[in-house]
């Protein structure tokens, strides 16, 4: 199954710490975004459910900046200069995966292999391709 998150690519935030109640949240930002990856799969993947193991596969692509040269943008489409920008590539696949979970599979045990990979693109978003291995 591929699903395609528009927008830009975001990591998992860490838990905060609220020191007068005691509790610990998530915080909005990341909220949000797990919650916009669950309508990007229940639009595109109609609530197909893998059942095995788990191959993962997921591309984000950034946008290039403005000021980049005509020579560096082609560069950028080709794959020649990748992005070395927030957010890492394993927040990257938490916020992804952990949003998938319960819902593309059972668990995110299930998840055997994970490849990500930072891309520049026309158009900011993430592909995820989920595969039974």
């Amino acid at each position: 199954m591929k699903i395609v998150i528009d927008g830009k690519p975001m990591g998992k935030q860490r838990p905060r710490f609220n020191s007068k109640t005691g509790n610990t949240y998530t915080p909005d930002k990341t909220v949000n975004y797990e919650n916009w990856v669950k309508l990007c799969y229940q639009q595109q993947c109609k609530g197909e459910k893998l059942t095995g193991e788990v191959v993962a596969f997921i591309n984000a692509y950034y946008v290039i900046p403005k000021s980049t040269s005509k020579k560096n943008k082609k560069d950028m489409l080709a794959g020649i200069i990748r992005p070395t920008i927030k957010p890492d590539v394993d927040n990257i696949a938490k916020v992804i995966l952990d949003s998938l979970n319960g819902l593309a599979y059972k668990d995110d045990k299930q998840i055997v292999f994970c490849a990500i990979s930072k891309w520049y693109g026309e158009n900011p978003r993430v592909e995820v391709i989920l595969e039974e291995a």
